[in-house]
């Protein structure tokens, strides 16, 4: 069997030298590249942290100090930029410079280099660009310290890409102002058709229209004022020159933004991509942990929401491990026929136990193997173990017997059957594989226990309505998650993975909203972002502002 790394194809880019040299040195490029020191003043983008480069992460996961950026004047855009130092390494000291000023973090980073450190300035955007670094560039070369700089994505472009506005559509010229120092020439920069991209630390909109009136803008020349951009907090106001100050007040714009004058945001309602995504700023409770829930919120962060893992159960050795190590014998033995999974969970559990013990999945040969899903075949086939049965349809207990074939002594050598499952499962696929003349050995391969609450804040936005959905995948986190922190909110939109857990659900008061047509988290998240698509549909076709659930409080639904 060949590796991932075997089968990657070749490159020549620095990545690929870099994997290429790690891999034969032993010691890792990381020493190497960055052995005597010096300073990398790295772009990190306007929010969205996947639009950091390459070669940013690599500077991030090199560095031994690294300097974040000071530049960011709003809190809340500062959170998006907790992720990006997601990709430092463990032993990596990081320095917030918004508490020590830009010139004692000049000379920390150049003193820092000077001793043989590697150094990371992280600047919001581009460094070069409305940033200060190239004051730390010049500083560096008049101490001799090695410097390099890594260019970010500007949030000039970033930011209109995402509010769906392409700058140079109707102009063959841009122009790109900074209105915080007061020293732009309205008078100069406003002439002409040229699209202007105005950056504001404090949107003063009522100045910058008039202004730009004066240069000879006509008053319906199109404005767009971008706040929160490229986060899924980003929200657009499109207006005029001549009504974009008092419907900013209106909608209450505030905090920094992006003002975008021209033709070009004509563009937007055909172009507009990123805030018309199904589930677009939607903040999504997902009951699992962050491990097992990795796929699941990727997968909703595709569709525009922000998903938020809560876990509500704990998974743990069973009580007494002698039933799980006969199980293992008798694997090895030749004693099944059959192993029937039915979690991800218990193909963890097996897998964990044959590592303890030196086996791997050589162990199942001869041996047939039946997943309850695709969730759980996906775990066997990263053990190693392709699953010979899986339910086309329903994907649970009940579906897999459906496909399961009866025990017939002429052709099955064997008749028993090893399940390994929670200790709070059901005797569905038990009993059925006993009616279907199976000798089944049904043990206990993990305990499910429930977890600790969640943090305060988090328990009183699920009672108050702050979650706009929350998404079931099994019975247990029902029961648990309203164990650990209350019921969901009335407004909150209920979606489940298939129908037992909807009728745990509705056993609480619940009224499910979505179900996934088939028992995949997948499918489930698909479910609610058609969900979300049509909640949007209905508004926009009814001339209503977009508004999430959780928006909606005032108008309450009934449960069930």
């Amino acid at each position: 069997m060949s590796s991932a790394m075997d089968q990657a194809p070749a490159t020549d880019s620095d990545a690929g030298r870099d994997a290429a040299e790690a891999a034969s040195a032993g010691t890792g490029a990381r020493e190497d590249r960055w052995r005597s020191g010096g300073v990398w003043l790295v772009g990190i983008g306007p929010g969205d942290d996947e639009l950091l480069t390459l070669r940013a992460v690599r500077a991030l996961r090199g560095a031994d100090l690294v300097l974040t950026q000071r530049e960011v004047a709003s809190e809340r855009l500062a959170g998006y930029r907790e992720p990006v130092l997601r990709h430092c390494a463990a032993e990596a000291e990081i320095v917030d410079t918004g508490e020590i000023g830009r010139e004692e973090a000049e000379r920390l980073a150049v003193a820092a280099a000077g001793e043989g450190r590697r150094v990371v300035r992280l600047y919001s955007g581009d460094p070069f660009f409305f940033c200060d670094g190239a004051g730390l560039a010049a500083a560096c070369r008049a101490a001799g310290v090695p410097v390099e700089v890594v260019p970010g994505v500007p949030a000039a472009t970033a930011v209109a890409a995402y509010a769906g506005i392409p700058l140079s559509a109707a102009s063959g010229e841009v122009r790109v102002l900074d209105a915080g120092d007061g020293t732009v020439d309205w008078e100069r920069a406003g002439s002409g058709t040229a699209t202007l991209v105005v950056f504001f630390a404090e949107p003063v909109l009522d100045d910058l229209a008039k202004r730009v009136q004066a240069a000879g803008r006509p008053a319906e020349t199109p404005v767009a004022v971008v706040q929160m951009g490229t986060t899924t907090e980003q929200t657009t106001l499109v207006s005029t020159l001549g009504a974009v100050a008092s419907e900013s007040r209106k909608v209450g714009v505030s905090g920094p933004a992006l003002v975008i004058v021209g033709e070009a945001v004509a563009r937007r309602d055909e172009l507009s991509w990123f805030e018309s995504k199904p589930l677009y700023g939607w903040r999504v409770l997902v009951p699992r942990t962050k491990e097992q829930a990795a796929g699941l919120s990727e997968q909703l962060r595709s569709y525009g929401a922000v998903p938020e893992e809560v876990p509500t159960i704990s998974v743990e050795p069973p009580r007494t491990p002698q039933q799980m190590e006969r199980a293992v014998r008798g694997l090895v033995t030749g004693r099944y026929q059959w192993v029937a999974f039915t979690s991800v969970n218990a193909v963890r559990a097996i897998r964990e136990r044959f590592e303890e013990y030196g086996l791997d999945a050589r162990a199942f040969a001869g041996v047939k193997v039946a997943a309850v899903g695709e969730q759980t075949a996906a775990a066997l086939a990263a053990f190693g173990i392709r699953a010979d049965l899986v339910p086309d349809g329903e994907q649970s207990s009940e579906g897999l017997l459906r496909v399961w074939p009866p025990y017939d002594a002429e052709l099955d050598p064997i008749e028993r059957v090893l399940l390994p499952r929670a200790d709070i499962a059901t005797e569905t696929l038990a009993a059925g594989l006993g009616k279907l003349g199976w000798e089944v050995d049904d043990i206990t391969a993990y305990r499910t226990v429930r977890a600790a609450p969640p943090p305060a804040p988090i328990r009183e936005a699920i009672k108050g309505g702050g979650f706009d959905a929350v998404l079931f995948t099994s019975s247990s986190t029902v029961r648990n998650l309203v164990g650990i922190a209350g019921k969901p909110h009335n407004v909150t939109t209920i979606a489940v993975i298939g129908p037992q857990t909807a009728k745990t659900a509705e056993e609480y008061g619940l009224r499910v909203d979505v179900r996934a047509p088939r028992a995949s988290v997948a499918e489930l998240a698909a479910a609610l972002a058609e969900f979300g698509a049509e909640h949007r549909r209905r508004q926009v076709e009814a001339g209503q502002a977009v508004r999430r659930p959780s928006q909606m409080r005032r108008g309450r639904r009934k449960t069930t």
